[in-house]
Formats: C-alpha cells, structure tokens, sequence
C-alpha cells in the first residue's frame, strides 16, 4: 500500500493538538509530537525508499509542516528543520544517517547562524582544520532549534582550505567540545528547543563532510534555501488558517447580552470585512506557496524567484492576519483558550528568522533591477 503523508500528518496532528499549550506554557520540546510523528513515519519522508524512507518530495513535506502548524507551531518548526537538514544528508550524507532518518532514530536539524555573522546564514565565521583524519570546528553557533534533542547538526564553517564562503558538516550532538546552553524561554514558538552552541576544538571524522569542501554555499543555495523557504511558509500558512478557525469560531459565538435581539459579533459588518480580509490574506499566501512549489517541481525559470518570495510574503500575510484576529477577538484574545494569543506570538518568528523579511525585500530588489543577489 502507498504511504500516505497526509494521513500521517493529520495523526501526528491529533496528538500534537492534545500537548500544544502545555508545550507553549511550560517551553516544552514537542516530545510527544515527535514520538508519533516517527511512528507515523514522518521522519523518514524524505528519505529515499532503498534506505527504507518514503521517497517524499517537498511537497509532501510541506503539506505536512502546514498541517501541524495548525496545531502546534514549535512542533511545525522543529520538523521544518528536520526537512531541510535531510534534504541535506539525502543528497550528501552518509548511507547509515540516511537509514537512521527513515527508521525514525535519527533527528536532524540546521546549524547555520552564527553570532558573528548574525542573520547572514550564508557566510559563517567559524573555522574547520584539517588534524588528521579529523577536522577541528571552531565556532559560536548562534541558534540551533532542537539544540537538546537533534541526533545530529547540519554544521556550516569556513573551508579547510581555499577561499569559497562556507562547507558543511554532519555533526553529532554528543560531539565532545560542544557546549550547549540552557533551554529557549522566547515570545513563540517556546518548544523549538532552540539555543545557542560553542565548538572550541571539536573534532569529527572528516568523512562526515556533506559534500565538497568549499560547497556549502552551493548547497545551501540549491538544496537548503528552497527546502527551508518553502517549509517555514508552510508553517505560517498553518498559524494563519488556525487563527482565522479561531477568529471565526469567536465571533460569531460571541453576544452582546445587554443587547435584546443578543446580537453576535459576527453580525456586525464591521467585523465580517476584517474575517473576510483574514480569509484573503491567507488564500493569497497558501496559492503563491502551492504555486512556489510547482515552479520548483517543474524547475520552471521563476523558481528561484518564487522562492525569495514566498518565505517573505507569507510572513507577512501571517503578521497581518494575526494582528487582525487578536483585534476581532478584542479583550477575550489575551485568553489562551481563545486560540488566538499563540499564534499571534509564534507567527512573529518567521519574519525575522534569516533571511528575514527585510533580507528577502533586498535580495528580490536586486533580483528585480537585475542587480547580482550578492556582493
């Protein structure tokens, strides 16, 4: 029988839905969340079937991060960063990683920004060197979501050697010389498990390089950029149908008791045009994102461009329809069971998460005024 993502997401979700506010409330890794996502088979989506995954592709992992949005937005970004680093480890990874992942026993993640370099992923300052058979990072990683709970980092640093801006390596958590800090007590997203990790003198075999040395930037470019984009606008399209759900359901069981006919708040014009406007906004976002997807699929010649967009775009929309939920649903949004005030908190992180928003506006300028993107 076909695996079916959607059936497993919308099962992963139902679990994800019973933990979500005690994972927001107590900043609690999605643990349970990720226990049926494996079960399920989600961690393996990616993963090619002679390994023993499902051979997914983007979309089916976009689906799928879009689903649990709805539920859990931490649990959506800890899986996001799963895809992308195994988008990563498929194309160049060991075949024993690669077996892991579509068992279930490996979790991957990104480790790419740094405090040096801040937001500009693509240019780390840590250093790799050569000791052997091993190679020695050097580095102060500035975020790495699922920073406790990830089997292993997808790790960026300068070359061994040469003058190109960045390699990648598959480094373990357990890698002795890593220092990881305390656990992320942030606005949102409060169960990513994200935080801070020093290498001073770590080493790994140097067969755990993903790819060339001196390729990370085309790597991240080809592989990471269009996988992480079009994953974190899959979950602000979640956080987005979520919040007009909630907003709707508000409204139109909300009354004015004092009022003799006890009118809802759905029956007031004023507030139908905002739910309305939420409803666009979130249409307009999930058919750039579904259509972002399809130029990729068919390596159409925008895809790049669809890409710069729509991690941009959908940030945008979310922090717009967001705003306007907590204002529909007045006082009563402050409450948690309103379903409002998380993702309200959880859909600001997309927009400054690298490349932020800002970022994204100059790089699509340029692409626009057919500037090169970078230098």
């Amino acid at each position: 029988m076909p695996y079916d993502a959607l059936a497993a997401a919308e099962a992963t979700a139902l679990v994800a839905r019973e933990h979500s506010q005690a994972v927001d409330a107590n900043a609690q890794f999605p643990t349970a969340t990720l226990a049926a996502a494996r079960d399920h088979g989600l961690l393996g989506l990616l993963t090619a079937p002679e390994f023993g995954g499902h051979g997914g592709t983007l979309r089916d992992a976009a689906l799928v991060v879009e689903r649990l949005a709805r539920e859990c937005g931490s649990s959506a970004m800890v899986l996001t960063m799963h895809y992308a680093g195994t988008a990563v480890i498929e194309a160049h990874g060991p075949h024993a990683v690669r077996r892991a992942i579509a068992a279930g026993q490996h979790l991957s993640t990104l480790a790419f920004s740094e405090a040096g370099s801040r937001s500009h992923f693509w240019a780390p300052t840590g250093t790799a060197t050569a000791v052997g058979d091993q190679v020695q990072l050097d580095a102060q990683k500035s975020w790495i979501t699922s920073a406790h709970h990830a089997t292993a980092y997808v790790w960026s640093s300068r070359p061994c050697q040469g003058s190109e801006a960045s390699t990648l390596w598959l480094v373990p958590r357990d890698t002795q010389a890593l220092a990881t800090t305390a656990g992320y007590d942030g606005i949102g997203l409060r169960g990513n498990d994200s935080a801070p990790v020093a290498a001073k003198g770590a080493r790994i075999p140097s067969h755990l390089r993903l790819g060339p040395d001196g390729g990370g930037f085309g790597i991240m470019m080809g592989t990471v950029l269009p996988t992480f984009c079009t994953l974190i606008a899959a979950g602000s399209i979640g956080l987005m149908e979520a919040t007009v759900a909630a907003t709707a359901a508000h409204a139109s069981g909300s009354r004015y008791a004092h009022l003799a006919q006890g009118n809802a708040l759905a029956d007031l014009p004023t507030i139908r045009a905002h739910v309305a406007r939420m409803r666009i906004a979130t249409d307009q976002a999930r058919t750039l994102w579904l259509d972002t997807i399809t130029a990729l699929e068919t390596q159409r010649a925008d895809a790049m461009l669809r890409v710069l967009e729509v991690k941009a775009a959908c940030a945008e929309a979310a922090l717009a329809v967001v705003d306007t939920g907590m204002r529909v649903c007045g006082g009563q949004a402050y409450r948690r069971e309103v379903g409002v005030e998380r993702r309200f908190r959880d859909a600001r992180a997309a927009s400054i998460m690298a490349p932020t928003s800002d970022q994204l506006f100059d790089f699509l300028g340029k692409a626009v005024c057919g500037l090169p993107l970078f230098g």
